[in-house]
């Protein structure tokens, strides 16, 4: 019985090696990888930056597993129809959304992570892995202004992290079920949409959600937040939570956070601050003024694959007082038992809501390792800069800018001296798209439709913002005549 059952091991054994490939496979299989990849680099520049067609190509819907197939078949299918149609947001020619670029470094680190695959929830799993997680997460809290006691986590994007907080905020103001439909939470129509997924993940679907006043730079009127937060408690209502912008998504609008941090602290109410894109411009010196009193949040979201250039799928969520964090995600597990002793640093699965859990902060980590601070706060500022410049030039076009932009999102529009303006700029959106060399993207403001500039990739440089300016003229005068 037993020999027959090592011999059913040795021949599945012998089988499931097409897993385990040898060094001459493992070498073969990265040169065409590598190929692949090196030859995308060097033509991105040539290439279109929005491809509309091939949306109807099902190719890669095929769920046939069945048998193995080459490599260089693989990555031909890969290069044919999942490279080209939709938007490209390695191009430097990505003005349309938040973010854009992927740092080669951040990938030789997701490469390195999955190799290695150390798991990085716990710190008796990979005391080397957590210590990175934890160093950038102080890096990034000290550049917020947080000082001692705070506690963070790396998580895969400004949603989770946004998550985070809202639960976070709920159990630290001790938010009971039959208090939900009277808890009230303050933003602005800025206000990122994940907030309100996260309201109601975190069960506060029924909590009363105000919208408040915002200015002609579509930053929050701190005078109606105070007087609504009275109105508010004066109904017997439970205002526990504001949520400001430190550069939203629609058009870069820094609130007032000095002011507003005041009012919660006047009516004990949790502050947040969505910083996912603006954050890390506090690498910059006019931004420390311009976020002023972030510091005094109650938590903080920022997104390094915004304004670091990494890959999607990287949030920083950060509490001022970790002990909120560590209480809305405590836990305990007979199988963790071997872990408990290990107490020398913080484990990210004691703060966040994952348990299984990548080292993504290897991306992080060995960019900054490799390029250091200054090249990162040199990016921004060309960015700061190119903002300014479209800002200047898109006007000289006849285009009108919406309000002045305090970041890289500039919106703006085409008013015809005849017709309808929302429709002009849809027919003017749907040929920039048609024409694809340059992606820029639109939203709705005060019923305006309005088109939208967003600098944030590391391989946008003026180049790609002439092009983009031409392309406007171009298309504006076609639709002219």
């Amino acid at each position: 019985m037993i020999s027959e059952l090592t011999e059913q091991i040795k021949q599945s054994q012998w089988a499931a090696r097409a897993l385990e490939p040898d060094h001459d496979r493992r070498k073969e299989a990265n040169d065409i990888v590598q190929e692949y990849a090196e030859a995308f680099l060097e033509k991105l520049r040539d290439t279109k930056t929005y491809i509309q067609a091939g949306y109807d190509d099902a190719t890669l819907s095929d769920t046939d597993f069945s048998h193995p197939h080459d490599i260089d078949r693989v990555i031909h299918l890969l290069e044919k129809h999942m490279e080209n149609p939709g938007i490209n947001p390695a191009h430097g020619g990505h003005l349309g959304y938040i973010p854009g670029g992927g740092l080669y470094a951040a990938a030789l680190g997701d490469y390195l992570a999955d190799v290695t695959n150390k798991y990085a929830g716990v710190f008796f799993a990979s005391p080397g892995a957590v210590r990175i997680e934890n160093a950038l997460i102080e890096w990034t809290a000290k550049l917020v202004g947080y000082e001692k006691g705070f506690g963070g986590n790396i998580t895969s994007g400004g949603s989770i992290a946004n998550l985070v907080a809202v639960t976070t905020a709920r159990d630290a103001k001790q938010l009971k079920a039959k208090d939900f439909d009277r808890a009230v939470v303050y933003t602005t129509k800025q206000v990122h949409h994940c907030i309100d997924k996260a309201l109601i993940i975190a069960g506060l679907r029924e909590c009363v959600v105000r919208y408040i006043e915002t200015d002609a730079q579509w930053r929050i009127v701190p005078a109606a937040l105070q007087q609504q937060v009275e109105e508010d408690k004066n109904q017997g209502l439970l205002p526990f939570m504001i949520v400001a912008n430190a550069g939203s998504t629609d058009v870069g609008a820094i609130d007032p956070l000095q002011e507003i941090s005041a009012i919660a602290k006047q009516h004990g109410l949790w502050l947040h601050v969505d910083a996912a894109y603006g954050g890390y411009f506090l690498l910059l010196d006019e931004y420390k003024e311009k976020m002023k009193s972030i510091s005094e949040a109650d938590s903080v979201v920022l997104d390094p694959h915004k304004g670091l250039f990494l890959p999607y799928g990287t949030g920083i969520v950060l509490v001022k007082q970790l002990k909120h964090l560590q209480n809305a995600f405590a836990y305990e597990a007979n199988y963790m038992q071997d872990t408990v002793a290990m107490t020398d640093s913080i484990s990210p699965a004691d703060v966040s809501p994952e348990l299984s859990k990548h080292f993504r902060g290897l991306r992080m980590w060995l960019p900054l390792k490799l390029y250091g601070e200054q090249a990162f706060r040199d990016c921004l500022q060309e960015k700061m800069l190119l903002t300014k410049y479209f800002t200047n030039k898109v006007q000289e076009l006849g285009y009108e800018i919406i309000c002045e932009p305090e970041m890289t999102v500039v919106a703006y529009r085409f008013v015809p001296q005849t017709g309808d303006a929302n429709e002009f700029n849809k027919k003017l959106m749907d040929a920039m798209h048609k024409d694809g060399e340059i992606f820029i993207s639109s939203t709705m403001l005060d019923g305006k439709f309005v088109l939208r500039f967003a600098c944030l990739s590391f391989r946008t440089h003026i180049e790609h913002v002439d092009k983009l300016l031409a392309m406007l003229r171009r298309h504006k005068e076609e639709l002219l005549k």
